[in-house]
């Protein structure tokens, strides 16, 4: 199982890093005279590669959140839960940067409104009421969890560089391995036992430490690299430490997923790993929280 998550976790960290090269490649790229006059800016719109990966990526774990339910006897439905994790990504991520904040939150509370009138209709095709309760709340739970949190990683995409996007992955996943090979190495005393019995204080402990220097040295390194909007190293840290907290909550709650459903991975689709859940479980939580310690900490690019 280990050489399985290395080998997995590797590519999988080649293909991020691999997808932000890509990223910042392609923000810079003009666009055709006709179609850049169509949509009135010269280049592509920033996080345009980030968009595309990310928008297959919430639909493949909206349907392993909907099997997962189904495990548990909700009638949930694979295709009401796409479609409600494709409308939170949606609204979360691509209101314009023109609209107040009221129109903004009555837009997400619309979209929510759609999300639960439009999923009491179809699963009222079944003419029958028997379930629809849970099955409208597994729904939502897809518009918010894979939806709008997930947004959050595209609108931070919008003001930040695609290497302070990688950072933000990379410390919250340095929290994790650090955690899993100090809990390995010296974990003593459970976590929280009833819910994660495989998790132990040292090992958060160790997660926290690791997220801290990782995101200390992350920063540091994208100053050294002419990143001057991205964060400190001051900063760099206190969002190592703060990734790392939340991050273990978001693990903490898709396991307390897992467990009522009765299942031990979301899925089986990362060798090693389990499904893509198991793998989004910390960074889903983290992506709200990065995004408001950069808005707050850092200077917003313009243009893009």
């Amino acid at each position: 199982m280990l050489h399985k998550r290395l080998i997995v976790g590797t590519l999988l960290i080649l293909g991020i890093i691999g997808g932000a090269l890509l990223d910042e490649t392609v923000d810079h790229v003009r666009l055709p005279r006709a179609l850049g006059d169509t949509l009135d800016r010269e280049t592509f719109p920033r996080g345009t590669v980030v968009f595309i990966v990310v928008v297959p990526l919430s639909l493949l774990a909206a349907r392993e959140l909907a099997k997962m339910l189904q495990r548990k006897g909700i009638a949930a439905s694979s295709r009401a839960s796409c479609g409600a994790a494709l409308v939170g990504l949606l609204v979360s991520c691509l209101v314009p940067e023109s609209t107040n904040g009221v129109e903004a939150v009555a837009l997400v509370g619309t979209a929510a409104a759609v999300v639960l009138f439009g999923s009491m209709v179809f699963l009222a095709r079944r003419q029958t009421v028997e379930g629809i309760v849970a099955a409208t709340g597994g729904t939502l739970l897809a518009f918010v969890y894979l939806g709008l949190m997930f947004g959050f990683l595209l609108a931070i995409r919008r003001h930040e560089s695609a290497w302070t996007v990688l950072w933000v992955l990379l410390v919250t996943k340095s929290s994790d391995i650090g955690a899993y090979f100090t809990g390995r190495a010296i974990g003593r005393h459970k976590l929280i036992p009833w819910l994660s019995p495989g998790k132990t204080r040292e090992g958060s402990v160790g997660g926290v430490v690791v997220a801290a220097c990782v995101g200390a040295a992350g920063a540091w390194a994208l100053r050294g690299a002419g990143i001057h909007d991205g964060p400190t190293v001051p900063v760099g840290a206190l969002a190592g430490l703060i990734f790392a907290l939340v991050g273990q909550s978001g693990d903490l709650m898709a396991s307390m997923l897992k467990r009522d459903v009765g299942v031990k991975d979301s899925g089986t689709v990362l060798p090693g790993m389990g499904g893509l859940i198991d793998v989004l479980d910390s960074p889903l939580l983290v992506f709200p929280a990065a995004y408001w310690l950069l808005r707050l900490t850092s200077a917003p690019q313009v243009g893009g």
